[in-house]
């Protein structure tokens, strides 16, 4: 009944469309070009009901006026205290947000903006729990930290990690391959970056997208949530020390990864 198809956009935006085929309903998360998402409404027989915001980047919320234009009952969900006010509602840390059957419950993620939130549901789309995590979580990355601090950040990705490990991972970018080139420059004998390397490749040079991902991978490959890895922590230590920065606990590795990545 359910499907998530992604939606190219710019040079490497995915807005995924949740679509349900018994009703010909379609939820868009992140739109931010219209002229993509009509021309795949169109071209599946879809109507477009719902819009879920993660934060107020343009490249995520910048095709929204024009398919509210085409759309004027459309219902626009983003967090509240945001500075995208173009919303018709506004849901916070702790809501829920219902789409046919679906329920999605909001988290709050503050690290790359102080308004991100993601929205996450049990209900199996393609066999797995879904989490669509903008850009907080990124297949072997993380967002930048545009607004929030590595200790936002960090208790953010920490509270993600709670979720079931078979969790799909549908984050807004492909960023997959850049993400893995400075994995692999800071572990470089890592077996499983590696592999998962070679695979991703492989995707990319068939046209196929690196996303989703899900949870348990990410626990073992992503060097943002290897913050208790020993293997990150040494390299973490030894880049700290080359650039004054403090490598002392969980979250001090996790920023020195993340300037690493910054810097790389």
């Amino acid at each position: 009944m359910f499907r998530i198809y992604p939606i190219p956009a710019f040079s490497d935006n995915y807005i995924w469309c949740l679509s349900d085929s018994s009703c010909g309903k379609a939820l868009v998360v992140d739109p931010g070009q219209a002229q993509p998402v009509e021309e795949y409404l169109e071209r599946s027989g879809l109507t477009l009901d719902t819009i879920l915001v993660t934060h107020h980047h343009p490249d995520h919320v910048g095709g929204i006026a024009e398919l509210r234009k085409s759309h004027p009952d459309v219902r626009i969900v983003g967090p509240k205290g945001s500075p995208f006010t173009n919303v018709t509602e506004s849901v916070s840390h702790g809501d829920h947000v219902e789409w046919q059957s679906i329920r999605f419950s909001v988290m709050a993620t503050p690290g790359h903006t102080l308004d991100h939130i993601v929205y996450f549901t049990e209900t199996q789309v393609n066999n797995a729990p879904v989490l669509f995590s903008g850009d907080t979580l990124f297949i072997g990355g993380c967002g930048r930290l545009f607004e929030g601090t590595p200790e936002q950040m960090h208790r953010s990705l920490n509270a993600l990690l709670n979720l079931p490990d078979d969790t799909a991972i549908y984050c807004a970018h492909e960023y997959t391959l850049a993400n893995l080139h400075f994995a692999r420059h800071w572990l470089p004998d890592d077996a499983g970056l590696i592999e998962f390397e070679h695979k991703c490749n492989q995707l990319r040079q068939a046209g196929k997208p690196t996303v989703p991902s899900s949870l348990k991978s990410e626990k073992s490959l992503n060097l943002f949530l290897r913050w208790d890895d020993p293997a990150v922590i040494k390299a973490a230590e030894a880049y700290g020390a080359e650039n004054g920065l403090p490598v002392t606990n969980p979250t001090e590795v996790f920023a020195a990864v993340r300037h690493g990545k910054d810097h790389f």
